[in-house]
């Protein structure tokens, strides 16, 4: 077991030289990646090199150097908070985002004045007392909670951000792999949260050995994230999304809403925007020449639906009038849905299923017998 692992250090090592080299060298690469995605394989290699440096013996078995993995241990959950920040709502870099790895440098000057530099004879006193075991049993416990905090506030960002899809886009986008990406990390940190409990009941040896298990398993799927982000740059990227002001901001009388409301219907039925698949708030917006927030209003106090309700609402019942002509007998439902405006399947039959309360086939036998 212990030659597995260290031959998967190995390689998560050499794996994340090669991947800093192609960010670094290829300007076509750095342009696809994520600079945080970067700088957490570079923390990464700072982690893995402590590894590499104890079981490759090359200063000898001296058990100081492990702890310059320790490094890492703080940087984790920061940078995996930007990236998520960062990828979802388009944010560049800002010198106040380093103000979130100020814990992370005082947990390393910690490492190096407490275990690093003292002699191995004072390493060794503190080791016999019992005061290391208790003082790294605290600090990783810190560093635990500081991980897990930022992967909460990751997993809110990313479901603030789902949750405001509906309100700008009329269509879907795939957030899924992003999604899965931070749920196998709160997997890992649940399991490191699990072992480390373990050895505060008195199993260091277990806790010593699952927790370097898992600290590879975060290093595969960063590694994982980063190479799908050189091959797959769309997977984390979405369109700008205009920020929507609240409603206070709008003059609006209630009459001047429902006066709204009449120019949109009419806009839509003559003028078709939702054939436009990607069609967005601020585009609807801009035609019927009122901004953003004024639109946000008038759809969800006037009429009661989201914009992605309610574009795709006009686009079922142009669906329904197509599926009637002879052009659509040539098509599949989808590739009707398709000439209505749609760009997935998954939200076509959702959407038609919601508005007409059966699936497209049931409806059309229903019409046809």
């Amino acid at each position: 077991m212990r030659t597995i692992l260290n031959q998967l250090v190995y390689f998560a090592f050499f794996q994340s030289i090669f991947l800093l080299c192609i960010y670094l060298f290829s300007a076509k690469k750095r342009k696809n990646i994520n600079g945080y995605v970067a700088f957490l394989v570079f923390v990464l290699l700072i982690g893995l090199s402590g590894r590499i440096l104890y079981i490759s013996e090359i200063f000898g078995k001296d058990h100081r150097l492990i702890a310059f993995s320790e490094f890492a241990n703080m940087l984790f959950g920061s940078t995996i908070f930007l990236f998520t920040k960062s990828a979802l709502w388009n944010k560049r870099f800002s010198y106040q985002d380093l103000v979130h790895y100020i814990p992370g440098l005082f947990y390393g000057l910690f490492v190096i004045f407490y275990f690093m530099l003292p002699p191995s004879e004072a390493v060794a006193s503190r080791i016999e007392s019992g005061e290391l075991t208790r003082t790294v049993t605290l600090f990783i416990g810190v560093a635990l909670l500081f991980n897990i905090t930022y992967w909460a506030l990751s997993l809110q960002q990313f479901l603030k951000f789902r949750k405001n899809l509906n309100d700008e886009l009329s269509y879907t986008i795939k957030t899924q792999f992003f999604f899965n990406f931070l749920i196998a990390i709160g997997l890992c940190l649940l399991s490191w949260v699990i072992v480390y409990f373990i050895s505060v009941f008195g199993f260091e040896m277990i806790e010593r050995q699952a927790r370097e298990s898992i600290w590879l398993s975060i290093a595969f799927i960063i590694l994982f994230i980063t190479y799908y982000g050189m091959i797959a740059p769309d997977l984390f990227r979405t369109k700008s999304m205009e920020t929507v002001r609240k409603y206070t901001r709008s003059r609006l009388t209630l009459a001047d809403l429902d006066r709204l409301k009449a120019r949109l219907e009419m806009l839509m039925e003559e003028k078709k925007p939702y054939l436009n698949n990607k069609l967005l708030k601020a585009e609807l917006a801009e035609m019927l020449g009122v901004s953003n927030p004024e639109l946000a209003r008038l759809l969800n106090e006037n009429i009661g639906m989201n914009f992605f309700e309610y574009v795709n609402y006009y686009r079922v019942k142009e669906f329904v009038i197509l599926a009637r002509t002879d052009k659509a007998k040539n098509l599949t439902f989808y590739g009707i849905a398709q000439e209505a405006g749609f760009n997935s399947k998954t939200t076509f039959n959702k959407s038609f299923k919601k508005l007409m309360g059966t699936s497209p086939s049931n409806y059309f036998n229903v019409q046809n017998s």
